[in-house]
């Protein structure tokens, strides 16, 4: 005779069970998911203090090579550039040093490198100019949309705040400047204790091209606005070619390959524009090689997207990390190939 068996129902979760597991995993996740990211950008905070190294590197490789460091820009001083651009940036001079010898081989340095687009080198990402935490990876376009340059987040010192004097020999305080041929021997502060370069932030609104500011360095980011009242040209916002500070590799001007000293680093500087919008701005008096008679004077500001730290390269060679609350006068001085009266110890640093 067949025996029939019931069956054993499994018992089901209830509500408040599942309602418990949710809200264990939501926690188990919060408690996850900030680790995740700071062993990220832990992981992309190497990698940006590796690209500053072998940029360093490359740099005493030039010297060894030639005698001098490299300069910021090459023009003479009775000239006024044809066109927008001019001279190749430092950036441009040390890809043979970077293992980029066959795209330095098509470089040509007494040509403006605008006019050598064709080339195929000035929209080129090179992976030791970038850092992995900068949300701007990516070409820029022209107005066709076609690519035309690509951006770098690693500018050199160009000094406090004098960048270029046509009608002088007055030289800027930086460890490097239009026709520069600096050696160690000039860096009387000490090569341990000068800056040699700096984290920036591709894409940067600036304004530039304006009247002159004087040779006064600003004590305030508030007194940068007042310079745009100079009739200056704007380059703010999200469209194309706005927006464009730190956006040309292969540019030596000081908004596209350099920073100043003028405030300490990630420094938000307002500017208050005519659309409405407050943006946190760059600026370059006047563009180098653009006047005959003006001098360009600049705040191009260390930034980063690290967490209140830029990452710098000293010219020694060796990397720190700098904080945003580093005193101004000890960030200045760093700036400085030659130590000024009053100013602090570079020891302090």
């Amino acid at each position: 005779m067949r025996r029939h068996t019931s069956k054993r129902l499994r018992p089901a979760f209830t509500i408040v069970e599942l309602l418990v597991v949710i809200a264990v995993i939501s926690i188990l996740i919060a408690l996850i998911l900030p680790a995740v990211q700071q062993a990220r950008e832990s992981a992309r905070s190497m990698s940006c203090r590796s690209n500053l190294k072998q940029i360093g590197l490359a740099l005493q490789n030039y010297l060894d090579a030639n005698s001098v460091y490299p300069p910021s820009f090459c023009i003479e001083a009775s000239t006024v550039l044809s066109g927008n651009n001019g001279s190749w940036s430092i950036h441009g001079r040390l890809l043979p040093f970077l293992e980029k010898t066959n795209e330095y081989t098509k470089v040509r340095l007494d040509i403006a490198w605008d006019a050598q687009r064709g080339t195929g080198i000035p929209t080129m990402r090179i992976p030791n100019y970038f850092c992995p935490s900068d949300p701007g990876d990516q070409v820029r376009v022209d107005s066709n949309g076609k690519p035309k340059v690509y951006p770098q987040t690693y500018g050199f010192n160009f000094g406090t705040w004098l960048v270029y004097d046509p009608t002088s020999a007055q030289r800027p305080d930086g460890a490097f400047f239009v026709n520069s041929s600096t050696k160690p021997a000039h860096f009387k502060d000490g090569m341990t204790y000068t800056l040699c370069l700096a984290e920036v932030n591709a894409f940067t609104s600036y304004f530039r091209n304006t009247a002159d500011p004087g040779a006064a360095v600003p004590d305030s980011t508030t007194l940068i606005s007042g310079f745009a009242a100079g009739g200056a040209q704007f380059k703010l916002g999200k469209s194309i070619n706005d927006n464009t500070g730190h956006t040309e590799w292969c540019d030596g001007r000081v908004h596209h390959s350099g920073f100043t000293t003028t405030f300490t680093p990630n420094s938000v500087v307002s500017y208050l524009h005519s659309d409405g919008n407050t943006y946190d701005i760059d600026f370059n008096s006047m563009q180098e090689g653009k006047s005959i008679t003006q001098p360009t004077y600049a705040a191009v500001t260390s930034r980063s997207h690290h967490s209140n730290i830029v990452n710098v390269t000293m010219m020694d060679g060796s990397v720190r990390s700098v904080n945003d609350d580093i005193d101004l006068a000890i960030w200045r001085a760093l700036g400085t190939r030659i130590r000024g009266p009053g100013e602090p110890q570079a020891t302090e640093f």
